[in-house]
């Protein structure tokens, strides 16, 4: 007879999973839609446009399925130091985070904020790291892994040298990118890099 694992519901990636499965269950909004609220915690980004590189994550979007595009967190500045027991409960971090994403997308012509869904969840700030890492390491979301920049601000007078985020280069229109130094690959390579990156999820499950 083969041991037997003790299950432990207190195990980190037990505790993590819980935190990933609570947002897939939330109702899925446009993500122009989301107001001001109070609260900070982990979101899922999905797409179901028509940029042709992203067309596998767009057809399963659309056929019922549920990938994300992008995951993220938003931790209120007091949580992040531990300056805070109420920072949770009192910041509006992951609704000015969804906003600044909207932002973005609404910036460059490649893309419609139309096209773009989002889930959220409130969560206690000790499980939000938790529950981004578990949730890139489920779908590992392509803006995560290859198209990478998405999730960046605006690095100030003096550093604009660095190399423009991939995500800019692919999707231009964010003001402050196009003052950096290109980056190491050019759009038609970023393309290749995400359709390689892409294929197997086409024949993969979604939740």
């Amino acid at each position: 007879m083969p041991n037997a694992t003790l299950f432990n519901p207190l195990d980190k990636k037990n505790l993590g999973k819980s935190i990933v499965d609570a947002l897939i269950e939330t109702e899925e909004v446009a993500l122009s839609s989301v107001g001001s609220f109070v609260g900070a915690g982990i979101y899922a980004i999905y797409y179901r446009g028509r940029f042709s590189a992203y067309r596998m994550i767009a057809d399963l979007n659309s056929g019922g399925g549920s990938w994300p595009i992008y995951v993220g967190k938003a931790i209120p500045s007091g949580g992040r130091k531990g300056a805070s027991f109420d920072a949770t409960t009192t910041s509006t971090a992951l609704s000015k985070r969804l906003a600044e994403h909207v932002g973005s997308i609404s910036s460059t012509p490649s893309l419609d904020i139309a096209d773009f869904t989002c889930r959220y969840l409130l969560v206690d700030d000790i499980w939000i790291a938790l529950g981004e890492t578990l949730l890139i390491e489920r779908y590992k979301p392509v803006w995560n892994l290859v198209v990478e920049g998405f999730g960046n601000h605006d690095p100030g007078s003096g550093r604009y040298r660095g190399k423009r985020p991939l995500w800019d280069e692919l999707h231009p229109g964010r003001g402050w990118a196009q003052r950096c130094d290109p980056p190491r690959l050019s759009a038609g390579q970023i393309v290749d890099k995400v359709i390689a990156f892409l294929s197997p999820i086409s024949d993969g499950d979604s939740d």
